[in-house]
């Protein structure tokens, strides 16, 4: 028999809900319910407190976005921090460029890493990279205390609440700031403008008040809330589209499944909603 998953949506009431076939995994850590759940048509998909972090089928928009975009603008990126981002999906697309030499991942709950490194190992599996040192931590308080610098610190968050109500405030950012390198590069997951214009716009409006330049850019991701993402890109010096290494990325001799060129470009081009939500700050 067969089990039904729904996601409330509460600012639209509404919903959205799928099949379970199975469910791999469940445990509640210190600090939230995770559950791992195999579906009919989505694959695999981890659910954080009843909140769907990625699904199998389109997870690859999602991290291949966050990743990279700041990688393809930063001359060369050798140390990135990854806030959040228990699931790996960050890590992997972030070790597919060579410049890249070292990982910080800052994760708050390990059971996360840890169940997904069991059950969805092509998310997962690069967490063990040599390359990669994994701290099981809060990022607040890391950011706030730590020595080391980087070229690209990418914000991959859960929502506003609870464990990750804190990567949202102005101090956050100030420290993630002076943590960076003299080119460094700030990338965070942003939500839904559509859904969640006054957080968007708050994202906005602090990020502003530390970094010098601030840009947003979009993906269109099936199963998150409405679909329409936003990102936030932040730096000292560099603009994500002028200074975009168009030649390292057709030397590169990647494939990607959702980012390419053309995308990069035309991911800056805001609907004029979400250009005047984000601007009026």
């Amino acid at each position: 028999m067969s089990l039904r998953f729904t996601e409330e949506y509460p600012e639209i009431n509404g919903a959205f809900s799928f099949e379970v076939t199975r469910v791999l995994y469940t445990a509640r850590s210190p600090f939230q319910k995770i559950e791992i759940v195999e579906t009919t048509h989505l694959g695999k998909v981890l659910l954080l407190d009843d909140l769907v972090m990625f699904t199998e089928k389109d997870e690859f928009v999602y991290h291949e976005m966050i990743s990279h975009v700041p990688l393809f603008v930063h001359p060369e990126p050798k140390r990135i921090l990854v806030v959040g981002g228990g699931d790996g999906g960050t890590v992997r697309e972030c070790l597919r460029h060579d410049t890249v030499e070292r990982i910080d991942l800052v994760e708050i709950d390990e059971m996360v890493s840890q169940a997904c490194i069991q059950y969805v190992p092509s998310l997962a599996g690069k967490l063990l990279s040599d390359k990669v040192n994994c701290r099981f931590l809060d990022a607040v308080e890391y950011v706030r205390k730590t020595s080391e610098t980087y070229d690209v610190i990418l914000i991959d968050s859960t929502d506003p609440v609870s464990v990750g109500e804190g990567l949202f405030t102005r101090e956050f950012y100030r420290n993630c700031f002076n943590c960076l390198t003299d080119h460094g590069v700030l990338v965070a997951q942003s939500e839904s403008p559509a859904w969640a214009p006054e957080l968007v716009q708050s994202i906005s409006r602090k990020l502003r008040a530390v970094f010098p330049n601030v840009h947003f850019y979009q993906a269109h991701i099936p199963t998150y809330p409405s679909g329409h993402w936003a990102f936030a890109f932040a730096s000292k010096t560099l603009h994500p589209l002028k200074d975009y290494q168009e030649e390292r990325y057709r030397n590169a001799g990647l494939s990607f499944k959702y980012y390419n060129s053309d995308l990069h470009f035309g991911a800056f081009a805001l609907p004029t909603f979400f250009r005047e939500l984000v601007d009026a700050v």
